[in-house]
């Protein structure tokens, strides 16, 4: 079992934590003008780095908030996690 570190609660159990996708991922600014193309690779189209990379996660069955970590995606171990 994985540790993860809450910046609130300390480190816990991974199963307590969802997972919540790549970090800094800016809103389209003109959402209304794209094509249902554009939408697609909005939503569903994300960078597949090998090494750290920074994801959101929320710890659901603790303190429920969101914050971002740095995750090694070769060893799957936290570098940082980052209120937010």
């Amino acid at each position: 079992m994985q540790l993860i570190a809450c910046p609130w609660c300390g480190p816990r159990e991974e199963t307590e934590f969802s997972y919540g996708g790549q970090a800094h991922v800016p809103y389209p600014e003109h959402p209304a003008s794209l094509t249902d193309e554009q939408w697609a690779h909005f939503v569903f189209f994300r960078a597949n780095p090998k090494g750290p990379f920074a994801e959101r996660w929320v710890h659901s069955s603790g303190c429920r908030r969101w914050f971002t970590a740095v995750r090694d995606t070769r060893t799957h171990r936290f570098l940082e996690e980052v209120p937010r």
